[in-house]
Formats: structure tokens, sequence, C-alpha cells
């Protein structure tokens, strides 16, 4: 039963390695990723018109196109993305979770971070920002931008594009900042 769990849970790793080192090579050109946020943001849009508005007056967000996700107890979550202030690309950012848990599942989802005031968006900025535990990702879909809320100055989208993950799993988003010069 051990060597099972070891083997599966060894499996998944190596599976998730796999897929985000896909995600991750894909998007390291910044023409490339700067397309597929374009096509995440008119994803997300036209998904749910009310979100237009989040994107012109946040201070701030943070679009990633393609978080890949996998996990058999332990699981994780990887994806690159590019960061606006006030509209203008200020930065590269990269998520990564790790967590431990009931989890299972693959698949990958476009992501966005909105940050309410500067003051919010200041923190992430340091390069080491960690999602708070309060916040909580909204699944994007008609009229659901029309009721969101910011949470501590912080609001998230989510938008599945393949796969399916069922997890009950603790664990934080990280991200990593990286201003383009």
């Amino acid at each position: 039963m051990k060597q099972s769990l070891r083997h599966s849970i060894t499996t998944t790793l190596i599976a998730l390695a796999l897929t985000s080192t896909a995600v991750v090579h894909a998007a390291d050109d910044l023409k490339t990723l700067q397309a597929s946020s374009d096509a995440a943001i008119k994803n997300f849009t036209d998904t749910d018109a009310g979100l237009k508005a989040f994107f012109k007056n946040s201070a701030a967000y943070v679009i990633l196109p393609s978080v890949g996700e996998g996990g058999f107890i332990i699981g994780g979550e990887h994806g690159k993305g590019l960061v606006y202030e006030k509209g203008a690309l200020i930065g590269k950012s990269s998520l990564t979770v790790v967590s431990i848990g009931a989890q299972v599942g693959g698949g990958s989802f476009s992501e966005v971070v909105f940050f309410e005031t500067p003051e919010a968006f200041k923190e992430f900025k340091t390069g080491k920002y960690t999602m708070n535990a309060q916040a909580k990702a909204t699944v994007a879909a008609s009229g659901v931008a029309a009721n969101a809320k910011y949470t501590q100055g912080v609001l998230v989208f989510t938008l599945p594009k393949s796969g399916v993950m069922a997890s009950a799993a603790i664990g934080g988003q990280k991200f990593t900042f990286e201003a383009i010069k």
C-alpha cells in the first residue's frame, strides 16, 4: 500500500513538472506571453463584460494566461504572466503553489488578480507576494463581476481551460515579480 501510494505521488509530481515545464517554456518569450495574455483578457471579458471595468479601473492587475495544476494528495500549480499598473505593462510574474491534502486530477486555467489601490499593489511589487488565505478566487461567468468585491484590496478571477481538479487542499499562491526594463 505504501509503495503504491509513493508510486502514485511520484508519477503525479512528474506529470505536473512536465506540464508546468511545457507551460513555462511556451510562455518564456515576452511576445508570446503578451499575445497569450491579451487572448486571456479577451476570454475573461467575453465571458463577463463586467470585468472590463476591473481591467480599466484597478490600480494594477496580474494576468496569468495559463496556469497548470495537478495533484494526487500532493499537488501543485505553476504559471507565468504579465503585470500591468494603470494599464501599462510594467513586469512579469510567476505563480507557484505546492499543496498537501485531499486532491486529485489535473488541468489548466487562466487567472487574473486585481489590486484595488496602489497600497494593495505595493506589497506585490516586492517580488515575494503570497496570496492571503482569505482571498477567494471567483470563477468568471456571465454577470459574476457585478457582485464581486475586493477582499483586503485584492480580487481574483479564474477561467478554466482544460481538465478537472478536485481539491480540498491547503496551500497559498506565491508570486514573484520582475520589472521589465
